[in-house]
């Protein structure tokens, strides 16, 4: 039959579709694109996964009017109603793609490196230490020297570091 069962589609649309309903924060949809999903949530799920499949045919090689024709006899509706929905879903389909996309490519965005050289004295002999690391730690690494700095100037510390001498 047109709409039998695709265990890997079904499961696919059943991760996919949620994204539908975020789609609206996510998505820019218009009113006629959302009527044209909404008939997607008044059909078994096997449907859903038989539209999606359809939507991926309908991005690879276009529109098909015998199957929309086929589907709409099926589910006793209009073939265009077929139509805009399979073409809702393939819209949600290749923009979710584009999002995807998207944050895929800014988690991997080059993190900045930050190398420090150090010149220093050891026993009055000179050396050099060559640190590397991100920003985020640099500025970890200073807020916790300028507490210890600001700790220093205590009077408690003062007078630790006198009976010490």
């Amino acid at each position: 039959t047109l709409f039998r069962s695709h265990a890997v589609t079904d499961r696919w649309f059943q991760a996919v579709l949620p994204v539908q309903r975020a789609a609206d924060m996510l998505l820019v949809l218009s009113d006629d694109q959302r009527q044209h999903l909404a008939f997607l949530s008044r059909v078994e799920p096997s449907v859903v996964g038989e539209f999606g499949r359809i939507a991926v045919e309908f991005l690879r090689r276009g529109s098909n009017p015998k199957i929309y024709e086929g589907a709409a006899r099926k589910l006793n509706v209009s073939s265009e109603t077929i139509q805009h929905g399979v073409e809702g879903l393939a819209y949600l389909l290749t923009e979710s793609s584009k999002l995807m996309l998207a944050s895929r490519s800014l988690r991997q965005q080059i993190e900045p490196t930050v190398t420090l050289k150090l010149h220093l004295q050891e026993n009055g002999e000179p050396c050099t230490e060559v640190l590397q690391t991100d920003p985020a730690t640099l500025l970890h690494l200073i807020q916790q020297l300028e507490q210890a700095v600001g700790e220093m100037k205590t009077n408690h510390c003062r007078r630790i570091v006198r009976n010490i001498k």
